[in-house]
């Protein structure tokens, strides 16, 4: 019943990814939420996600932000990292993830989402047919429509959580 929103992976943080080892597995293009998987929600890049994003053009990914929210505030974050970006991408809809490949030049077989929202990141990722990965949210403070979606998503998870548990 809720398979279709369970992510392939999931991982405390964006920060903890395994990244050369999905370069070695063929991988090419990351596609990064912004809000709450790189940094607290409206927070400009810190020198953790600039880090970050330097280790992955060395490892030679191409990246991607995706986010739903308005050009500004992904300009904001993307000043200092300098990589492609979609603002109000109306996630779950492919039509981001889509643009997000052509911009990179990668495939639904060599490109991953991480994000931290089940009903928007990991759903959009499943229904376009890439790999996602689920990290945790960095801040537990979100607006309230975020918070109401999380109580849905803790069942969600639940029943995730069970069947990775006895697989």
């Amino acid at each position: 019943m809720f398979e279709k929103f369970y992510p392939d992976h999931r991982i405390s943080s964006a920060y903890k990814i395994p990244y050369e080892k999905l370069y070695r597995r063929g991988f090419r293009g990351l596609i990064f939420d912004i809000d709450n998987t790189l940094v607290p929600h409206g927070a400009p890049a810190d020198q953790r996600a600039r880090d970050l994003f330097v280790r992955l053009e060395q490892i030679g990914f191409s990246c991607c932000l995706l986010s739903n929210n308005r050009r500004g505030r992904v300009d904001m974050f993307n000043k200092d990292i300098g990589v492609y970006s979609i603002a109000m991408a109306a996630k779950p809809a492919k039509s981001g993830y889509l643009k997000a490949m052509q911009l990179m030049g990668t495939n639904k077989d060599n490109t991953v989402f991480i994000g931290d929202q089940l009903f928007t990141d990991i759903w959009g990722a499943k229904r376009t047919g890439i790999l996602s990965i689920l990290t945790d949210p960095i801040n537990p403070r979100e607006e309230i429509q975020i918070i109401l979606k999380r109580r849905i998503e803790a069942v969600v998870l639940y029943f995730y959580n069970k069947r990775t548990k006895n697989s």
